[in-house]
């Protein structure tokens, strides 16, 4: 992996304050069906230059980076749904 990588942000419009991460140009028909179902249709929110050592609002950019290299995205949910990410994770096959 190179020290940083081009990264999109897209927010959910199914579910509240929920947010994916993806390398930049990543295609949306690319990722898992069920993931693509349960998150709904993205919408557009950023675009970053992600290091290892930045350091984001729940996460270090080594962890993001680390989930887009095992599975090609990073999943952020809202902190009072945290504990629902092992549910999330059952519905996707995970």
């Amino acid at each position: 992996m190179s020290d940083y990588q081009f990264i999109s942000v897209y927010r959910s419009t199914r579910k509240a304050d929920t947010y994916v991460f993806v390398r930049r140009g990543q295609a949306w028909d690319e990722l898992p069906g069920e993931f693509r179902h349960l998150f709904g249709q993205p919408v557009h929110a950023m675009d970053l230059l992600l290091k290892p050592e930045r350091q984001l609002a729940r996460v270090t950019g080594r962890d993001v980076l680390d989930a887009i290299a095992d599975k090609d995205f990073y999943l952020q949910l809202p902190e009072e749904h945290e504990n629902f990410v092992p549910e999330f994770g059952r519905q996707l096959g995970d």
